[in-house]
Parts: structure tokens; sequence; C-alpha cells
């Protein structure tokens, strides 16, 4: 069964809002538009909502997308009406007589103020100019411009300087006035189109150019759409691994206890029983710069840390600027963001002693890192001159099964000036630019593709 126009255009826009719509539910959406038709808009946005929307949230999302797609106004303001001369259809003939058939069809729907006309000439030209193809807000005048095109507008630009050159210049301000409002209606109807198609992708460009921009550069307005990336992103990375993890648990077939299983079958393998590998999670110890220069890097790894409770075992984490201190325990005893702001108030944003730090974190927890642990440092390496200590990274070294360095300055920066990053380069296994979500992301995923 094959859907009408409308309903594959309505369809589209769902989908791009965000609204789940299989094959089979646009089927049945076209059954129930041929039941109940288009003329009863409120049983028309009922029986779609009973087929299409499966959750409250889509139910409100298809609400306000089915509003959205089949709401018009009203062609010309009603202020400019109100202001016009009596007897509008004679100066309407007057004018288009006065264009000398110059204006166009259109022409004689603005002069005549036929808005039924407009609205259908209007509909036509926006579906033959593609509109459900607009992604991007900066396509909005290359849509206004071809839909008034397609109306007949350059006839009427020649029909407005034929006026102006015949002297009727009230007739051509009385067109030109109802030019600007048919523009404005175009515009109007453009932009619905925009959030109607264009959503759903306009999300995706809008993440992706999230994930690809600098952490330090992000406007106070981004933050929290982050946050939800983040959590996403680590959700994602959590199935996949604990998937991985599952299918290698099976292993191999343990013949010798499949054997012993079955003896009451005379050994007939009715129940197999399977080699089983264990694998064990990543023990993550983390050692976060919060210093002014780092500080919004370390608020996204630490969420994204959190937000990976099911593919590790045990995180520690550790906050440092002139001394270090453990920070698990508030990120664990309240919600991540209330967590992070907690701890950017005890320690954010001061000046680095990586070498201070460092000492800190020897004499209270070096004995906790063993060959099982992964020890994560996120920081610029610039200890304002002070000692490095780098002995204590060549100890921790030896005792961790890996060091991963994160450095959010590109490389271009390491070892100008005050930076250290060349000293403690040697004893690290990993030492990458890091200042992105997606730079983050990739990092995570390593480690976790390493345990699994």
């Amino acid at each position: 069964m094959l859907a009408s126009e409308p309903l594959r255009q309505l369809l589209q826009a769902a989908r791009s809002a965000g609204i789940r719509v299989s094959a089979a539910e646009g089927i049945d959406a076209a059954r129930a538009v041929q039941v109940v038709g288009f003329a009863d808009r409120m049983v028309l946005k009922d029986s779609l909502s009973l087929v299409l929307a499966k959750t409250p949230d889509e139910k409100r999302l298809f609400d306000e997308c089915f509003d959205l797609y089949f709401r018009r106004d009203e062609l010309a303001p009603d202020e400019e009406r109100s202001g016009e001369v009596q007897a509008p259809a004679m100066q309407a003939g007057s004018g288009a007589s006065g264009l000398g058939g110059g204006g166009g069809r259109l022409a004689e729907m603005l002069l005549s103020d036929d808005r039924s006309g407009l609205a259908a000439a209007l509909e036509q030209a926006t579906s033959e100019s593609g509109i459900q193809n607009i992604r991007f807000f900066t396509q909005r005048n290359l849509y206004v411009r071809r839909i008034l095109d397609r109306m007949g507008l350059r006839d009427v630009e020649r029909g407005l300087d034929a006026l102006r050159g015949q002297g009727q210049q009230a007739a051509a301000d009385r067109l030109e006035n109802r030019v600007a409002a048919l523009r404005d209606q175009a515009r109007d109807l453009v932009e619905r189109n925009l959030l109607l198609f264009a959503r759903g992708e306009t999300e995706k460009f809008r993440e992706e150019l999230l994930k690809s921009a600098r952490l330090s550069n992000l406007e106070r307005r981004d933050l929290e759409r982050m946050r939800v990336l983040v959590r996403a992103m680590a959700k994602r990375l959590a199935a996949r691994y604990a998937k991985t993890r599952r299918r290698r648990l099976r292993g191999q077939l343990d013949v010798r206890r499949t054997l012993r299983r079955n003896m009451g079958w005379g050994g007939v393998p009715f129940i197999t029983v399977w080699k089983q590998k264990r694998i064990e999670k990543p023990r993550v110890m983390v050692l976060c710069d919060v210093s002014g220069s780092v500080a919004p890097m370390a608020q996204f790894l630490l969420m994204f840390l959190y937000a990976l409770n099911e593919a590790l075992s045990d995180i520690r984490s550790f906050a440092f600027a002139g001394s270090l201190i453990e920070v698990s325990d508030i990120l664990e005893a309240e919600p991540i963001e209330a967590a992070i702001a907690k701890i950017m108030h005890l320690m954010g944003f001061g000046s680095s002693n990586y070498g201070n730090s460092l000492a800190d974190f020897a004499e209270g927890w070096e004995r906790n890192v063993s060959n099982k642990t992964t020890i994560i440092v996120l920081g610029d390496a610039r200890g304002n001159r002070t000692d490095p200590r780098t002995e204590i990274m060549q100890r921790l070294s030896l005792r961790a099964k890996r060091i991963i360095w994160l450095n959010p300055e590109f490389r271009s920066a390491w070892g100008t000036g005050d930076s250290d990053m060349f000293r403690y380069a040697p004893y690290c296994n990993v030492v990458t630019v890091c200042n992105t979500l997606r730079h983050l992301e990739r990092v995570i995923a390593d480690l976790l593709k390493d345990a699994a």
C-alpha cells in the first residue's frame, strides 16, 4: 500500500523529529488515513498518534510535528489590509491592466487579494522546490527564492518596473507590499519545513561539531548537550564491550567436564560444558589536573569514566593542582555533575605543581598500584618550573600495567616553556593529544578493547 505524498512527508518529518517509524508502521498509517481521511485534522492526528507514537515522549514529539506540518497562516497580516482603501477589487483591476499582462498570474492574484489562489500556488511551488531536502538554516534564503521563482516572481518584478515606468507609483507600492507579505509567508513556510525535515540532521551535525571541538572552547550553552553526549557515548561503549566479554566467556568445549556431566546418559553429550576464560575488567586510577588550563577536559573525563561503571571494575579518581587528593568518595556519593562542581570548588583552577602532586600520590597510594592497574594522567605537564619528580613516574611505570597520559595541548606545544611532557613521556605506554570528546572516546575505547 502506497502512502499519499502528504503522509509520506509527514512520516519523514516524524523520523527527523526522533520518532522511530518502521515500514510496517508506515503501512498501518496509510491504512488509517484511508479510513479517516484528511478532512478532520483532530481525528487524523489521534489516529496517526495511536499508530506511530509508542512512548509518552514520542506522543509529545508527534503532536508537535503534526501541528507544525499542518499549520497554515494567513498570507497577509490583518494590519496591512485594514489600512488599505476600499474597493480593492476595482483597484486591483486597474493595477492589473496597467501591467499590460506582463506581471503574470501571480501579480493578478496579489492585486486581487486572492488568498486561496495564493495559498494553493505557494503549496504547489513549495512541493516542487524539494523543500523536504532542506538540511541547514543557511539554505533558507535559497529555498525562499526558489519557491517564489516557481510562483512567477520574476514576472511580477518586471511588472513592477512597468508600473513605475507608467507613473503608477501607488499601484506599484501596493503590489510591492503584497510581494513583501508573500515573501514573509514563504520564509515562514521554509523555516517550518526546516524544523520538520532538518531537525535530525541539524542535531547530528551539531553533535559532530561538538565532538570535534576543543573542550576548552565550548560555550556555556553547549555544556548540557555535551553531558548528554558523554553519557550516550559511554553507554554505547559499555554495551559494546560487555557483549564482547560475554561472547568470550564461552571459550572452547571442555571435553573432560562435558563427559563427566553426561555420564548418566552413557557419555552422550546432551549437556555441553564450555571452558571459561575469566576476563577482568580494567582497574583504573585517574589523576586529573584541575588547574585553570585543563579543568574543562578533566570534568568530561571524570564524567565519561563514571558513566562506564558497568565496564570498569574499579575506578579511583584523584584531582590535583598544587597538591593531590582522592575524590572517589565525592564522585560516588553525589550525582556526577554536582560532584564535579564540588571537586572544582575544592581544588580547581589553581596553579599546578606536578612534582608535588606526584609525591602526594606516591606517599598515599603508590602501594595500591599493581600490574592490573591502568593509570590515566590528564594534564598539560606544565608545573610552573617546579621539580617534575620524574623518578616517581619511573617507579609507577614499573608497578602499573600501563600509564596513559592525555595532554590537551597540541603536540607542537610539548616541551616549550615550562612543559615537562618530554620528561614524563619515556615512562608512559601511551602519550596522546586529547582535547575533544572524539579523542576521549577513542582513548577509552582502546582501554576497553585491550581488556576485552
